[in-house]
């Protein structure tokens, strides 16, 4: 079962920020990208670099420490160092608040 999680206000998240939260044991990077928000695991699974820190160019994010590249959307691994992407999450936006989909397993 799904449920949403509220992690941040649109107004502490404006275009071309990005921000990590610790959400049930999970650290989520969340972006706001040209007004449209996403949200990634923080950790790099190449060597533990934040990526809430990384460089975000159209929906990629650099891992600030050794510039391997996540698409937004999907999480997927766009270049090497990492060769294997990060768990995307489903952000929902109601009013003012910025909510992520966690999904039991």
């Amino acid at each position: 079962m799904a449920k949403l999680v509220k992690v941040a206000e649109t107004k502490n998240l404006t275009p071309g920020k990005a921000t990590a939260v610790e959400v049930e044991g999970n650290r989520i990077a969340v972006f706001n990208v040209d007004g449209t928000f996403y949200a990634i695991d923080d950790t790099c699974p190449h060597a533990g670099g934040p990526l809430s820190e990384g460089q975000v160019k159209d929906c990629k994010v650099t891992c600030p420490w050794h510039e391997a590249d996540f698409d937004l959307k999907t999480g997927d691994v766009l270049a090497p160092p990492a060769f294997e992407g990060v768990k995307s999450y489903r952000v929902v936006i109601e009013g003012n608040d910025v909510k992520v989909e966690l999904k039991s397993e």
